[in-house]
């Protein structure tokens, strides 16, 4: 069973949500596989990683980095698990992907850009399709996430 969760994003960039997403993901002993839509945002989000205060440490690699079997959060631009990963980071997707191989998808995407709403909607409508999958809709509230319909 694949649970799948859009991250509506209203109130912050993806580099002020996805640590504290990835701190959580941490907290509760599981991988990560963050996948970005190109090598330019893998870099950007890399070095948001390093950066951010809070958690103030999320050990991750890239491929550049190597050794994917020791990093508890993996950056990628494929949804390959090379780090053994259940949870799964689609940042800014623009395609489908396939789920079901993951326990957790967290699928993240700029509501304040139409595109990329629309873009969701087709990943939805995708997830909705897939076997086993349950499908959760987030959005970014003034107390933080509030689950939607």
């Amino acid at each position: 069973m694949t649970e799948v969760g859009f991250y509506h994003l209203t109130r912050t960039s993806v580099e002020q949500a996805l640590p504290q997403l990835l701190g959580r993901t941490l907290g509760a002993k599981q991988r990560a596989l963050v996948v970005c839509r190109d090598a330019t945002r893998l870099a950007a989000l890399d070095a948001a990683l390093w950066a951010c205060a809070e958690p103030d440490w999320l050990p991750h690699g890239t491929a550049a980095d190597g050794d994917a079997d020791l990093q508890p959060i993996w950056l990628a631009t494929e949804p390959e698990a090379a780090n053994g990963a259940r949870y799964l980071f689609l940042v800014e997707a623009t395609e489908p992907v396939a789920v079901a191989s993951f326990e957790r998808v967290f699928d993240l995407f700029d509501g304040k850009d139409p595109e990329a709403v629309a873009a969701a909607r087709v990943r939805w409508k995708a997830a909705s399709k897939e076997p086993g999958c349950t499908l959760a809709y987030w959005r970014q509230g003034a107390k933080g996430w509030e689950k939607g319909a």
